[in-house]
């Protein structure tokens, strides 16, 4: 694809066609002609070099501001020609463009970028010489409606300068929501822009002005080509017969681990091997097709150039599901890419569908279905897990076997030759075990798919995302300021913040979000929260990390200070947090959770944080906080502070599945990213 930059000219009257302010200009070839334009147009006057050469006009001499007179045009004109020639010999020069000097106002800035998986998107934040500096940006995947246009405005920091910040007169507001109005129909409607920044875009008390414009078009069509879906019918996920392909008694191959894995599995287990007679303790047989009875399910763990001869008797045996374990395809180079289109191509003409290739497969826990090579299949739960990456199911699992929790679904999408992320998805979707979805992400191929479908399936029941490559290194040099202030890890974050999706930076919070959205009671209503705790110090901390995350801390009403006067030492703190001292008894906290289920209506959330001590063992507070849960729909979140000495607590809690944390800044910060998803608070922390 052939990118090119278009000259300022082009750029401005490509905005004027859709009605964005841009200065009045004239493009001249002689220093006779910068006199008479700039006379014209009307001192004082820009003048700026064209080549496409120069993109950088400053460092070039290219530019000279305030230029006031006749005269000092026709200078400038020969300054600006002979500064651009010293600066680069071989610059083609067009000429010199001649706008009118813009008014100083606020500067701000509007661009654009087409991201390879989710599209357009625009950005919009402080603009300027230190748009890069400061980062002052937020951003939407278009299309865009005057609502999110006018969210985009009043979310950035800079927001007050425009509203009027200290005696300062407020800006035009309705003017900077046309102009970002009609930038994004322009960035939506021209299918050659590839890439903008309106830089700086100038926001006056009345009006707005266009300054500079950098337009990067190109001369090749987008001709992605959208993928053919047929649905996977739920019964492939349910085999009632599994063969493995490659099973090994050689321990230290993988046909071996996945056939040792599968063991346990309910139904029939062929194992296929050409050498031996006997795998495992089963009988082998020398392919697929030997196998006397139907096949549900294959696990391919040949040799990649065996895999076409392999998917091609699957298809002749009528097998509706392979798992290819093997690497060796794609991921290798080009060869390795004929050889998975041989294998697609195969598979696609008998109906074969296929997890993979180069993946550990599917674990299914409650069905006994382990088709990997992990060290130990993982206990039942109601998480699924689906990832883009072998090495961190491995890591996972073995991580929640130490931590007691389960899995519904655990699926290693590989290759995505066929199956990918949609597919599995609409599968969790349906699937009864399932109650939170967990997502690794390291690319996602059709984003406006992904979008759509997650979206949906968020609706009913909640998905945690993490997603690699957020760091900058080896990014290349971008061609504009938006380019490089919005790379595709923020339109991810975007994607997902728009699509339902949670998103997290860590394991441990992923699945701590997942669980906690995995109760029945789902999300809280809204982000008014009570705080009760037997802990003096840590009610002053919940209350600094709430305000911190976007958590509401209410004021009790009077009427509640006096019902807890009836019972709460006479020197408790007569607020919210609830500090019902170090002392407190489990009647203590009984009571205060009666008065507060009785007042329900007025928070969404309470969090309940207790600490060792003798007065109170950590299993009779979880009794009362069990019984609490009974008393009230809303949500109600749990921090047991400490060590082993609050683990019978934790696991009365867990048995209820009612999650607990073992430490409060990760509270907050979960119930944050929640909020984030849901009321669109700000947390300036992920997971």
């Amino acid at each position: 694809m052939m990118k090119q930059m278009l000259s300022e000219s082009e750029g401005y009257d490509l905005l004027r066609e859709y009605g964005v302010p841009v200065p009045t200009y004239r493009i001249v070839m002689t220093p006779h002609e910068a006199s008479e334009a700039a006379e014209a147009i009307g001192f004082p006057v820009v003048m700026k070099i064209i080549s496409p050469q120069i993109i950088h006009k400053s460092d070039a001499g290219g530019v000279i501001v305030g230029v006031g007179s006749r005269d000092a045009a026709a200078a400038a004109f020969d300054r600006i020609i002979t500064g651009a020639k010293k600066y680069r010999k071989d610059a083609e020069i067009t000429g010199v463009i001649i706008e009118q000097q813009a008014e100083p106002g606020l500067e701000l800035i509007i661009g654009g970028k087409t991201d390879p998986a989710f599209g357009k998107v625009i950005t919009f934040g402080m603009g300027g010489t230190l748009v890069e500096l400061m980062k002052d940006i937020t951003l939407r995947i278009l299309p865009l409606d005057e609502e999110t246009i006018r969210q985009m405005i009043r979310e950035i920091n800079g927001y007050p300068l425009i509203k009027g910040y200290r005696g300062m007169k407020p800006r035009d507001e309705e003017a900077l929501v046309a102009a970002l109005t009609a930038i994004s129909r322009f960035f939506q409607e021209s299918e050659d822009v590839v890439e903008f920044d309106i830089n700086p875009l100038r926001l006056y008390e009345t009006g707005s002005l266009a300054v500079d414009a950098r337009v990067i078009v190109t001369d090749t069509k987008d001709v992605s080509e959208i993928k053919e879906r047929q649905p996977v019918p739920m019964e492939y996920f349910n085999p009632r017969s599994v063969a493995v392909i490659g099973a090994s008694q050689d321990s230290s191959k993988m046909g071996y681990a996945v056939m040792h894995n599968l063991l346990h599995f309910p139904g029939q287990l062929y194992p296929v091997n050409n050498k031996r007679s006997e795998i495992q303790g089963l009988k082998a047989y020398p392919n697929i097709t030997a196998i006397p009875a139907p096949v549900d399910l294959a696990v391919i763990t040949v040799p990649a150039m065996h895999v076409p001869r392999v998917i091609e008797e699957c298809g002749q045996k009528g097998v509706p599901l392979a798992v290819i374990i093997t690497a060796g395809f794609k991921e290798m180079g080009e060869d390795g890419k004929a050889l998975e289109d041989r294998v697609r191509e195969i598979a696609q003409r008998h109906g074969t569908r296929i997890i993979g290739p180069n993946c550990l497969g599917m674990i299914i826990p409650p069905r006994g279905i382990d088709t990997t090579y992990v060290h130990q299949t993982p206990n039942p739960g109601n998480i699924a897990f689906i990832s883009q990456s072998g090495a961190i199911i491995n890591t996972v699992v073995d991580w929640s076997l130490a931590n007691g929790i389960g899995f519904s679904n655990v699926i290693s999408v590989g290759n995505q030759t066929d199956l990918d992320f949609l597919d599995y998805l609409r599968y969790v979707q349906k699937d009864e075990k399932t109650k939170a979805i967990i997502l690794y992400i390291e690319e996602i191929s059709d984003g406006k798919a992904f979008m759509e479908v997650v979206s949906e399936v968020a609706k009913t029941k909640p998905v945690v995302a993490i997603k690699s490559g957020s760091s900058r290194k080896g990014q290349a040099a971008a061609a504009s300021h938006t380019g490089s202030l919005s790379g595709s890890y923020e339109v991810y974050m975007e994607a997902f913040r728009r699509s339902g999706v949670i998103a997290v930076h860590t394991l441990t919070g992923a699945f701590l979000a997942a669980q906690m959205l995995a109760h029945p009671k789902g999300y809280p209503r809204g982000k008014r929260a009570v705080v009760i705790t037997n802990a003096g110090g840590f009610s002053v901390l919940s209350s600094d990390y709430a305000e911190r995350y976007g958590v509401e801390i209410i004021d009790l009403p009077q009427g509640v200070v006096e019902e807890l006067n009836g019972f709460l030492p006479e020197f408790w703190n007569k607020g919210n947090p609830i500090d019902l001292l170090g002392d407190a008894s489990d009647k203590r906290f009984e009571k205060t959770f009666e008065v507060l289920a009785r007042h329900q209506e007025l928070w969404d959330m309470a969090f309940i944080i207790g600490f060792p001590n003798l007065v109170l063992t950590s299993d009779h507070l979880a009794k009362k906080i069990l019984r609490f849960s009974e008393m009230t729909e809303n949500r109600i979140i749990v921090t047991l502070l400490g060590g082993d000495s609050m683990n019978a607590g934790r696991e009365l809690l867990k048995e209820q599945n009612i999650p607990s944390f073992e430490e409060l800044d990760f509270t907050f910060r979960v119930m944050g990213r929640v909020l984030w998803q849901k009321f669109r608070v700000k947390a300036p922390g992920l997971l």
